[in-house]
């Protein structure tokens, strides 16, 4: 008898020669972890559950670049929430496998539709947000059946509509045979949210890690976890009691109406007010002659209990600056203004607060004005002298002897977190008074239509102010939730939380920042009452956190996982890994100045008329783009040849 042969298939795009093997790189040291699991995500959509800071982006970037390798004509996607993540994922993804930079792009919604369509064709490893993938789909643009892989960064948030859900959706729309690999350090807050991002985002296979996991254990280190209760001052009781007078009026008015279950002031929140106004609007037949002026309750109720929270819990100022956006029309309805405009007690409130913080700053930090200007903002709220005192101490605990200089200051870094734009700005004007001791720098995101107070950073500011942090430039860097996710950062030793967060992914994320490299710590600052008892979430949030790990863990059989997983490897094939140095061009600060800003003619003439000497990498890059632009590309090719 004749033994049978295999039967040989054929998968569209996949180059068979290079389907014998997959590539994994040596560049860096071996972790067994990060082979397991890479191996697995080349066969397998897959969700990646890794600790921060433990190479999930290094598992992204080999995947990629063995899709880059079977599908010669296949495009490859990297997917990241912000535009920040997107172009530190690109540098990383680069770094670790050297795929062509001709062949990459970095595309953001700015770009003409006309020409993202040419750049779809043209390139093949993309890198961008989901809501240009999104639109791409939508308008038609982009090469959607070519898209063989698609890495989600921060896959947690893949609920709902967001537009992560919505790309999957989209290209189901044209084809299933595409990879999905989904990186997060906590899929979900609950068994049923990882389920959820599980199903939207086609999952066929879980890998978790956790730092109790026995192949994770030498790559981490222990963090200490500080909780540290501060008492208001008298000054801030005063005011307190004042505010909640206004405050407990209108929630009064509100039980009489009974649209709201209790009068007790200081037991409620926002989230209960708006949860209330809710089942109202759900309800509102028996109310036909009070509709309105119930509505104009709950809205007053809201604002005022948002400014209430940020006044005992972020301070004085922050509190001054919201209530005045109510006064001047730009956080506000004008019944809330309307009501306001003729409390005695609000007026009070505002002419004293007016008076405190509109008294000449002084921003000259002369030795005469310093001392009073460092008061001045202290007053604020106690968080801040305790904030203080946390940073110069610990930078005073990293001072060590030098025999020659008499002390030198070993390298150490502080990362502080607060909730709200303003915090950021009063707690980085307070620690430059610190200098040369505290470098600090202020890390918040993009500009708002909010006004002054709301001046953000754009994307070129967020990515220096990332890079000079790396390299030392700060040792301190005050972060709203935008430093939360997946930036990398570099080591950070502190870690210090100005507010409580109610959310365990997100203090989760705060806390990965530190304990990388060596022991690290985190201190959470609270207000003494209501945020204290919040914040009991310290310790829940790390049990939360080992409990869901575990539950995960012991609940991937009874997933629902996706049961179509597409077999992107023919069948007769079993590729073998292959491990080997790749040669990654490493560019130095010019060559990546110069090859990132030359894609016009006009930056080309630019750098020539300041006399830039340009190597032969730098002219074949600004040649070939030239070139780009008449469809002139052969002739490039033939450059590479002599």
């Amino acid at each position: 008898m004749h033994s049978s042969k295999p039967k040989i298939e054929v998968l569209p795009g996949f180059d068979v020669d290079s389907g014998n093997n997959w590539i994994y790189p040596t560049n860096y040291p071996l972790r067994d972890y990060q082979y397991n699991i890479t191996q697995k995500a080349l066969f397998k959509n897959t969700l990646v559950t890794l600790p921060t800071g433990l190479g999930k982006t290094f598992i992204a970037a080999v995947v990629m670049y063995n899709f880059f390798r079977w599908y010669p004509n296949g495009k490859v996607v990297f997917m990241a929430p912000t535009k920040p993540l997107v172009a530190q994922q690109e540098e990383a993804c680069y770094n670790v496998t050297g795929i062509p930079r001709d062949t990459t792009i970095r595309l953001t919604g700015t770009m003409n539709p006309d020409k993202r369509r040419q750049v779809w064709q043209s390139k093949r490893v993309f890198f961008l947000t989901p809501q240009v993938l999104q639109n791409d789909l939508n308008r038609e643009t982009c090469c959607a059946n070519d898209i063989v892989c698609l890495v989600v960064d921060e896959a947690h948030r893949a609920l709902g509509n967001h537009a992560y859900c919505q790309v999957i959706r989209g290209l189901c729309n044209y084809t299933r045979n595409f990879r999905v690999l989904a990186l997060s350090a906590t899929p979900g807050d609950d068994i049923q949210n990882v389920q959820k991002v599980i199903a939207n985002l086609l999952i066929s296979d879980v890998e978790i890690r956790s730092e109790e996991s026995i192949d994770i254990r030498p790559y981490t280190h222990k963090r200490s976890i500080q909780k540290i209760v501060v008492p208001l001052s008298e000054e801030l009781k005063a005011i307190k009691a004042k505010f909640l007078t206004i405050l407990g009026d209108v929630i009064e008015r509100l039980h009489r109406q009974q649209v709201l279950y209790s009068n007790q002031v200081e037991r409620l929140s926002k989230y209960q007010i708006l949860k209330a106004r809710e089942q109202f609007r759900k309800g509102t037949s028996g109310f036909s002659t009070q509709r309105g002026s119930i509505e104009g309750d709950f809205a007053l109720a809201i604002s005022l209990y948002h400014a209430y929270e940020l006044l005992i819990q972020q301070g004085m100022k922050s509190f001054y600056q919201f209530a005045k956006g109510i006064v001047d029309n730009s956080k506000s309805t004008s019944k809330v203004r309307g009501n306001l405009a003729k409390n005695r007690i609000f007026i009070e409130i505002m002419d004293e607060l007016n008076f405190k913080f509109n008294r000449s700053y002084n921003s000259q930090l002369t030795p005469k004005s310093k001392t009073t200007n460092v008061q001045f903002l202290l007053n604020s709220h106690p968080k801040l002298s305790k904030l203080r005192d946390i940073v110069i101490g610990h930078f005073e605990n990293f001072i060590v002897p030098d025999s020659n200089s008499g002390q030198s200051s070993l390298k150490t870094r502080i990362m502080i977190f607060a909730q709200y734009r303003d915090s950021v700005v009063e707690i980085t004007d307070l620690l430059k008074h610190y200098s040369p001791t505290v470098k600090v720098m202020s890390f918040t995101g993009q500009a708002t239509s909010g006004g002054k107070s709301s001046r953000g950073l754009s994307q070129k500011e967020q990515l220096k102010v990332i890079q000079d942090f790396r390299r030392g430039g700060y040792n301190t860097l005050v972060s709203t939730c935008v430093g939360e996710e997946g930036l990398d950062i570099g080591d950070v030793d502190l870690i210090i939380c100005y507010d409580s967060n109610t959310s365990p992914i997100r203090l989760v994320q705060r806390m990965g920042r530190t304990g990388r490299k060596r022991r690290g710590r985190v201190v959470l600052l609270v207000t003494e009452g209501k945020e204290e008892q919040a914040s009991s979430l310290q310790s829940k949030t790390e049990n939360k956190k080992k409990s869901i790990h575990r539950a995960i863990r012991d609940s991937v059989n009874s997933f629902q996982l996706y049961q179509h997983n597409p077999r992107m490897v023919p069948a007769h094939l079993k590729p073998q890994p292959y491990k080997t140095e790749l040669t990654v061009k490493k560019l130095d600060d010019d060559e990546q100045d110069i090859t990132k800003s030359t894609h016009s003619n006009d930056n080309i003439l630019a750098y020539l008329k300041k006399g830039t000497i340009f190597t032969t990498y730098q002219l074949i890059v600004c040649l070939y783009r030239y070139l780009l632009k008449f469809h002139e590309r052969f002739i490039v090719n033939i450059l590479f040849t002599l």
